[in-house]
């Protein structure tokens, strides 16, 4: 009878302890929708930042969804409501088509948080966005190559997947920048859906036809990369001092080393490690205190290959 006794209260103290007095678990249940992470090595940074902070350690039962794609998205977050997560933090595929999804999560409770990258919605439907000016981003690249002074840029543009903040962010200021000046020219501009390998016949199809091209403005690293792997096999230069100027997005560690051997010639940071300040505004809010800022834009620069450093790839490289 007292081996019983004994057994029924430890049972009792381990469901005390595991779901509180209130009945239901202690543990912050987060929903996270984010892009596939073998996407890039941004992606990738980006979703091991998110598994090493959501964690119960420290308070949290996380569920992932990935996909590139908006309708698949979509889908995972309304199960996400369903199954009655407390927040929804979301990298959206593509901008539009959110709306209905942050409205049932407004009623059912539910606070949105986004993160790295924008949606087109109203502000009242989410709480936080932690993201990068992916404007901001092709307007320092783009400001940097018209200071190469170029007689005549013919660029290769490979965009990433259509429709998502980082292609719409990183077109913008190229198109800005070709609409304005009559010796910039777009050779092709083709998304690449941020892979190496279509970046790479992209660029071997206008190698075939013959067409002069003096710029690759790769919208991330891996189409950047395999664009070169295209200037490779026809063995035309690149890099500083070469035939072709090589232009790449998000700072890889790689890339950047391709930078300091003077292969590449600019690379754009996009800072990927949004996770602590998503933690720190949901302990914000589940402790009764209020955001001070709704947008959080991420600290973000771009290099060169005529002035980084050692010391840049090991601080800066994903």
């Amino acid at each position: 009878m007292k081996k019983r006794l004994l057994a029924v209260l430890m049972i009792a103290v381990f469901c005390f302890a595991a779901v509180g007095c209130g009945g239901k678990s202690d543990l912050i249940k987060v929903g996270i929708i984010n892009n596939d992470p073998n996407e890039s090595g941004y992606r990738t940074a980006n979703d091991a930042d998110m598994k090493k902070t959501f964690t119960a350690e420290n308070g949290y039962e996380a569920s992932f969804a990935y996909s590139l794609k908006n309708d698949e998205q979509i889908a995972a977050a309304q199960k996400m409501i369903q199954d009655g997560v407390d927040y929804l933090l979301l990298s959206a595929a593509g901008t539009a088509g959110w709306d209905g999804v942050l409205q049932d999560a407004q009623k059912a409770g539910i606070k949105v948080i986004l993160f790295d990258r924008t949606i087109d919605a109203d502000e009242s439907l989410y709480e936080a966005s932690i993201v990068s000016d992916m404007a901001k981003e092709g307007e320092t690249a783009v400001g940097w190559l018209k200071g190469q002074n170029l007689a005549e840029c013919n660029v290769i543009h490979l965009q990433g997947v259509m429709g998502s903040a980082a292609q719409i962010g990183r077109s913008g200021a190229l198109d800005k920048e070709v609409a304005a000046n009559a010796n910039w020219n777009l050779v092709v501009q083709q998304t690449a859906n941020w892979s190496a390998e279509e970046a790479q016949q992209i660029v071997q199809s206008v190698i075939d036809a013959g067409t002069p091209f003096n710029v690759i403005y790769a919208e991330n690293d891996d189409m950047a990369k395999g664009a070169v792997a295209a200037l490779d096999k026809a063995n035309i230069s690149h890099g500083v001092g070469k035939d072709v100027i090589v232009m790449g997005f998000d700072c890889n560690k790689w890339a950047l080393e391709e930078l300091l051997n003077q292969n590449w010639n600019y690379d754009g940071q996009c800072n990927p490690f949004q996770a602590s300040y998503i933690d720190e505004i949901i302990k914000t809010l589940e402790s009764g205190g209020t955001i001070a800022e709704k947008t959080i834009i991420m600290d973000e620069k771009g290099f060169d290959a005529s002035t980084i450093t050692q010391e840049d790839v090991d601080a800066y490289g994903i």
